[in-house]
């Protein structure tokens, strides 16, 4: 095949630009599938972490503000032991409110993990108090040692023990997010930067007329880029719509669970799932941009 000749030819227009990477086939596909099905894994990446670190909140807010007495006193000290107890607490400066549980309410709390058949009326059952404290001003070791005086049977449990790995696992679950939003941006990334480089290969021929009749590697490359720029941006536009729509078709409330109970995005967390299509197609950019100039440096 004869060499084209310069003088017959024409530098391409900015007009132009678009027309050399083709508008289909299966890179374009590649790109706008791959950006489609991230976007929607990101979306509920998201939606986990956020739900996460609201639980985390709700498990250390209600866990800090409450506290409960066990008082475990032969049955027939029971109700005076019970009755010193709530006098002390309803002294105790942090202290805002003190109820005793009914026994109705601690066998609900004993039959998720008895079942309902369990003789509990031949056991002894100690009494509960629930409490509700101000943590800025409740002293617990102060209070553990006056009941220590004055309710010798008495045990404070002021949830410090609970709280810390409830803590602990909401934000291993929050890291697990942020690892799989990684992932994703490392995928997308990765797939994105080989369909750019079969395009380039594919279009080898087209790329050395251009540089015959004078185009510059940046012309070539503000071609490849902007054309898997809005290929990312469309596919990831899709995939966070869809992500979305299953996002709301998740179960909520208490049937769902604890932590799917609250699978929402709230208030300004709005922001992050509008983000994602601007994020890939910034990713997009920089993938393109930079295998573009890599091959042609190679091909020099």
């Amino acid at each position: 095949m004869s060499r084209p000749d310069a003088t017959q030819l024409r530098l391409p227009e900015a007009g132009d630009v678009n027309r050399i990477v083709p508008p289909s086939g299966i890179t374009s596909l590649l790109t706008a599938f791959v950006a489609a099905a991230m976007a929607f894994l990101s979306v509920f990446a998201l939606a986990l972490w956020f739900a996460t670190e609201r639980l985390a909140a709700r498990w250390a807010s209600e866990l800090a503000e409450s506290a409960t007495l066990r008082i475990a006193a032969p049955q027939a000290e029971l109700d005076a032991e019970l009755a010193a107890a709530l006098r002390v607490l309803d002294q105790t400066p942090g202290v805002t409110s003190a109820r005793a549980l009914e026994v109705a309410e601690q066998r609900a709390l004993l039959e998720p993990w008895f079942g309902p058949d369990l003789p509990l009326d031949d056991l002894p059952m100690p009494r509960l108090i629930e409490v509700t404290v101000d943590r800025g001003i409740f002293d617990a070791e102060g209070l553990a040692l006056r009941l220590r005086a004055e309710v010798p049977t008495a045990v404070l449990d002021d949830h410090t023990r609970w709280r810390a790995p409830l803590i602990t696992g909401a934000k291993r679950l929050q890291l697990v997010g942020w690892l799989a939003i990684l992932l994703i941006v490392g995928a997308l990334t990765a797939m994105i930067t080989l369909a750019a480089s079969a395009s380039l290969a594919a279009n080898a021929r087209v790329i050395d007329v251009l540089r015959i009749i004078g185009a510059r590697d940046r012309f070539v490359v503000r071609a490849f880029t902007r054309r898997f720029t809005l290929r990312a941006l469309i596919g990831a536009a899709a995939g966070t719509v869809l992500g979305l729509i299953a996002l709301a078709a998740v179960p909520q409330g208490a049937s769902a669970g604890v932590l799917f109970a609250d699978l929402r995005f709230r208030g300004p967390e709005w922001l992050a799932p509008l983000a994602i299509p601007l994020l890939a197609a910034a990713m997009a950019f920089l993938a393109t941009r930079i295998a573009a100039l890599r091959r042609l440096q190679e091909t020099a």
